[in-house]
């Protein structure tokens, strides 16, 4: 099945006017403001090009998000941002690739769109508890690494854990938890920013990531309703076996 899912099948004249238009925007931003950390625009296309993918329901993006976690976890460690770095190399990452296997697992209809599911209120009682324990948690190890910017830095923590979780039980809510993340983000890279102008292409970047979660976020309600009337039709990236 993995070897299937490398298909722009069923993306829209949207889809790739919204991924060239973030690419532009990435890339423009990284010469007018950077021009020396190449690492900040190749991670930023790949996290980009990840969400365009997820937004699709497609696993290939999970399998960016990693390469894309790794990047950015880098970038931050430059800044101190400890708690985005362990973050994203210590929970996004591991949790992006279960939540691949989990849609591997979960095909709809033997296409290389996800199956959705619709979660129960009753699970609201385990994801809570998880991300408070979680949050106490890295905000003592954050505090004990000297992290910049300590607050914000603990609510992209919880906001991070909670659109991993979500996107591991392939609920289209995982998108109102990455847009939350990146507007946390958008104020702590604007810190940043502050301090050295050339953090301010991964402001930009987090902008864009904002753009592409809310998309995202409509089109997996799209999904569900689709996927939910019973249609007999296969999706648009059907994938013959």
């Amino acid at each position: 099945m993995f070897g299937k899912i490398f298909t722009l099948k069923g993306f829209t004249k949207r889809d790739f006017f919204l991924w060239g238009g973030s690419i532009v925007l990435i890339l423009a931003s990284f010469f007018i403001f950077d021009r020396e950390n190449f690492l900040s625009p190749i991670s930023s296309v790949i996290g980009v090009t990840s969400l365009i993918f997820i937004a699709k329901g497609n696993p290939l993006g999970q399998a960016l998000t990693v390469i894309f976690s790794v990047f950015y976890g880098i970038i931050s460690f430059s800044f101190n941002y400890y708690g985005e770095m362990i973050t994203y190399l210590g929970m996004t990452a591991p949790m992006a690739c279960a939540a691949m296997v989990s849609w591997l697992k979960n095909p709809y209809k033997d296409s290389a769109q996800v199956s959705v599911n619709r979660l129960k209120l009753s699970e609201l009682w385990i994801m809570i508890p998880l991300a408070a324990a979680v949050t106490v948690a890295f905000f003592l190890l954050l505090r004990a690494l000297g992290t910049a910017n300590l607050l914000p830095s603990t609510v992209s923590v919880t906001t991070s854990f909670l659109a991993v979780y979500l996107l591991f039980r392939r609920s289209p809510f995982y998108a109102l938890a990455y847009a939350a993340n990146d507007i946390v983000l958008i104020v702590l890279w604007a810190m940043a920013a502050m301090e050295d102008i050339s953090y301010f292409s991964v402001l930009i970047c987090f902008a864009v990531f904002l753009a592409n979660d809310v998309y995202g976020f409509i089109s997996w309600l799209k999904m569900d309703k689709w996927q939910n009337e019973g249609n007999s039709e296969k999706p648009d990236n059907y994938i013959k076996k």
